[in-house]
């Protein structure tokens, strides 16, 4: 039993190993997406979600990669990071991709349907949907792993399930509630792996 326990770890470790690089690099480009998107003063922002406007149909594919400021950015790269990797590393590059698009959409139109009327971006109602997918998982498909991440994530970033209720008027928690759907959703569908 321990050596099954250790070797699933292992296994798992040596997956989320070998896209530790490709996710950093992924999340670089993020940071030079946004520093341009700075300099330029901010032109990318009009491709971010407008509520129920045609205009802001694109913000549905692009508003996770684009942030407000460097504090925004930052705060959304650290779960972004560790929970992209988990997942990279439970269901592989296909799945991950898979489930990262259908947060995207569920999340993305929901924001466009049901929010309030303003600019809805960043990358945290895909974070939202990771964290619930991760959290589902464990319940929908159990394993030592699935259970061991769901507790780290808890522990880690508990604090993105709050985000999902309205708290400050400038944060978008429509994205977060959506997101958070999104990700339950995918744990629910059959995902391709690798």
């Amino acid at each position: 039993m321990l050596l099954e326990l250790t070797a699933q770890i292992q296994e798992f470790m040596q997956k989320s190993d070998m896209y530790l690089v490709p996710w950093s690099i992924f999340l670089g480009s993020l940071w030079a997406v946004n520093i341009l998107n700075w300099i330029c003063r901010s032109p990318l922002n009009y491709l971010s979600i407008y509520p129920r406007h045609l205009l802001g149909l694109p913000g549905i594919i692009f508003s996770p990669f684009i942030h407000q400021d460097f504090t925004h950015l930052f705060f959304n790269s650290i779960p972004l990071f560790a929970l992209g990797l988990v997942i990279l590393a439970k269901v592989g590059f296909l799945g991950f991709c898979w489930i990262s698009g259908i947060i995207a959409l569920v999340g993305g139109l929901g924001v466009w349907l049901f929010a309030r009327v303003g600019l809805h971006l960043g990358a945290s109602g895909v974070i939202s949907g990771y964290f619930g997918y991760v959290l589902m998982t464990a319940y929908t498909a159990p394993s030592v792993i699935s259970v061991l991440c769901a507790v780290l994530a808890i522990y880690y970033f508990g604090g993105i399930f709050l985000g999902i209720f309205p708290s400050e008027e400038h944060i978008s928690w429509e994205s977060h509630l959506f997101g958070f759907l999104g990700g339950v959703l995918c744990s629910y569908l059959p995902i391709p792996m690798y």
